[in-house]
């Protein structure tokens, strides 16, 4: 990898915490309630945008440079993990076992749903 391209990673993976903050705090202000519904929200759509990119990628050229600037910088940042992981945990804390399980179980489901859709889309429209 080159500086340019770990400077643009770098670059990328600040707007995604910036548009990651944005629509979470947006929904959560929003929504309310007991699952975090911005979070979610956050993971499926990234999911979906990796889904899309990887689609893309096998169907047309895109450059690798592309791929880890936009996969592993804007999207890797805009995902996350360990929010995810920090609110069920929470959620189990406070004695919400039935919410806490939804939103693991949920976001992994929706999530890889959404990652194969995009697949999907890219291969099927490209």
């Amino acid at each position: 990898m080159t500086i340019a391209v770990a400077m643009l990673v770098a670059v990328a993976g600040g707007g995604g915490a910036v548009c990651r903050y944005v629509l979470d705090y947006a929904i959560t202000q929003h929504v309310g309630g007991g699952l975090p519904w911005g979070t979610w929200l956050v993971n499926v759509t990234g999911s979906l945008g990796l889904g899309v990119l990887v689609g893309l990628a096998l169907v047309v050229s895109v450059p690798v440079e592309v791929q880890i600037v936009v996969g592993g910088g804007f999207l890797g940042a805009y995902t996350t993990f360990s929010t995810w992981i920090y609110e069920s945990l929470r959620l189990f804390e406070q004695g919400a076992w039935r919410t806490g399980a939804m939103n693991l179980v949920g976001s992994i489901v929706t999530g890889g749903i959404a990652a194969a859709a995009g697949l999907a889309a890219m291969q099927w429209w490209v």
